[in-house]
């Protein structure tokens, strides 16, 4: 009897081992990542690195799956019976709609880290994993300078020469849409502008990280972009330049749109996706972003004292940073997606 209860304690202790992604029966323990595009942008890149490293300490390895922010959420959301992916990381309002629709897990962090990045609610379904602001891209082989306003933005000289994401499926086309409502007062005012924009506007796009090439190249002149993503593809397309045209009160505007790393309900490998999340939070791997991925981390014990991390600071120094109700936008996205189809079709 003794001896039966020993074996059945090593085969739950094996068991285990299989559980929490160490390198046991037989087959390696493997992570997978839905990610929206930004972080893997360059070479060398914060994503590859930390992947590398991680792997290197764990024995676990991640397989990465790259899209725009509302694709890879939908993607979760489709596959929300049978889960294929472990760990989310995307920018709001999408995450908001993961949240609501119930396909993440509530995450627990050491104290220590909890302190140093915060929570947005509790549960906490979802971290900061990198801070990051929308911006504008020009082609500066094309122009000499940047167009100053958005009102700019309208002259015939950018018709088929502009180009910006499509809001509802690319995180940052989202933002021109929230942006025109916060910069021109009111949703039916931005709606109205972008109307007018559209004679310009080249056609949809699902990504926004595509648009960096065709700029760069001179295919078009302006495309919508962030600053991490944009800046980081600077070391890749020498014609790249960030801008941010000022509202109609003047002044430069940016919405702060972070990037957010969750656990997906269902998980197939639980346990390896919860080391990632806290190995990839962590205050070393967070210490990486100004240089990797020309991002700000999100903790707040990272100093920004490097070369790169001052440059981050200068590009949006004198911009007028402002954040949306996320919840309330989660919930209305459908209805503003719907309106601006509506308000743009030709």
């Amino acid at each position: 009897m003794k001896n039966a209860r020993t074996i059945r304690s090593i085969a739950v202790l094996a068991a285990l081992a299989c559980a929490i992604g160490a390198m046991a029966c037989g087959r390696a323990a493997v992570v997978t990542v839905y990610s929206a595009d930004g972080l893997r942008d360059g070479r060398p890149n914060w994503f590859d690195t930390m992947f590398a490293t991680f792997e290197r300490r764990t024995g676990i390895t991640v397989q990465y799956v790259e899209a725009g922010s509302g694709v890879i959420v939908n993607r979760v959301l489709a596959e929300r019976t049978a889960p294929q992916a472990d760990v989310l990381v995307t920018i709001p309002p999408f995450m908001q709609v993961a949240a609501d629709a119930g396909v993440l897990r509530p995450l627990i962090l050491a104290p220590a880290d909890s302190s140093a990045l915060g929570v947005p609610h509790a549960p906490a379904l979802w971290y900061t994993l990198a801070e990051d602001y929308s911006a504008w891209i020009y082609d500066a082989a094309a122009l000499p300078a940047p167009p100053a306003s958005l009102t700019a933005l309208l002259a015939p000289t950018f018709r088929n020469r502009l180009q910006y994401s499509t809001p509802g499926q690319a995180g940052d086309g989202t933002a021109v849409l929230l942006q025109a409502f916060e910069a021109f007062g009111s949703r039916s005012a931005g709606l109205a502008y972008l109307r007018r924009l559209q004679a310009n506007n080249l056609g949809p796009s699902a990504s926004t990280g595509r648009l960096a090439a065709l700029v760069d190249k001179g295919e078009i002149w302006v495309a919508n972009g962030d600053v991490q993503m944009s800046y980081s593809q600077q070391r890749d397309y020498p014609n790249l330049r960030l801008f941010f045209p000022a509202g109609p009160d003047g002044r430069r505007l940016a919405m702060r749109l972070p990037y957010q790393i969750a656990l997906v309900r269902g998980a197939p490998h639980e346990q390896a996706a919860l080391r990632l999340i806290a190995f990839l939070l962590s205050r070393p791997a967070q210490a990486r972003l100004y240089d990797l991925a020309r991002a700000f981390p999100a903790r707040r014990d990272v100093p920004a004292t490097t070369p790169a991390a001052r440059a981050l600071e200068q590009v949006i120094d004198g911009v007028r940073i402002w954040q949306p109700d996320w919840t309330r936008v989660a919930k209305e996205l459908g209805h503003d997606v719907t309106l601006w189809r509506r308000a743009t079709e030709r």
